[in-house]
């Protein structure tokens, strides 16, 4: 039979305060924590009200961050961002706030390079193979669709 550790209230704070402190993390990720450690409703009201008076949990931020992250590192377009975000939960409000963090050179730049990349990458000699596979690509990414088929029709001739 499997035994589950239970915390005290204290524990539990402690430990979400260094889980926040690690990586910004949005209300879900928080509350599921909360779950797995089995804590009661009352409780986990209580840790959450205080982790967003201590500002160790804050949405925007969250989400600002999360946004820049993904774009950066991971080169996504801002559907999969907003997507993505939207699975966490996040408000409208956040959403717009976080997209604000990319700016639309940076934006294009990264387009530009993706496609790029993945056009090296494509070893088919039927044109419209090559096209499709592009812009799937770019379109899994999170790119819109207008700047995809735009950038298909400028780097496949």
């Amino acid at each position: 039979m499997e035994t589950h550790k239970t915390h005290t209230v204290e524990e539990a704070k402690r430990k979400l305060m260094s889980f926040c402190a690690y990586r910004e993390r949005c209300h879900k990720e928080v509350e599921k924590k909360l779950r797995e450690m089995r804590m009661i409703p009352e409780a986990q009201y209580q840790i959450i009200h205080l982790l967003l008076q201590e500002d160790f949990l804050n949405e925007e931020r969250f989400a600002r961050s999360f946004a820049r992250g993904k774009f950066r590192i991971k080169k996504w377009g801002k559907i999969r961002i907003v997507r993505e975000l939207k699975v966490r939960e996040i408000s409208k409000y956040n959403i717009e706030s976080a997209l604000r963090e990319i700016e639309e050179p940076l934006y294009l730049k990264a387009l530009d390079e993706v496609a790029r990349k993945k056009v090296a990458l494509i070893h088919d000699k039927n044109i419209l193979k090559i096209k499709r596979k592009l812009a799937d690509h770019l379109l899994y990414k999170g790119f819109e669709s207008h700047l995809v088929y735009e950038k298909v029709r400028e780097l496949i001739k």
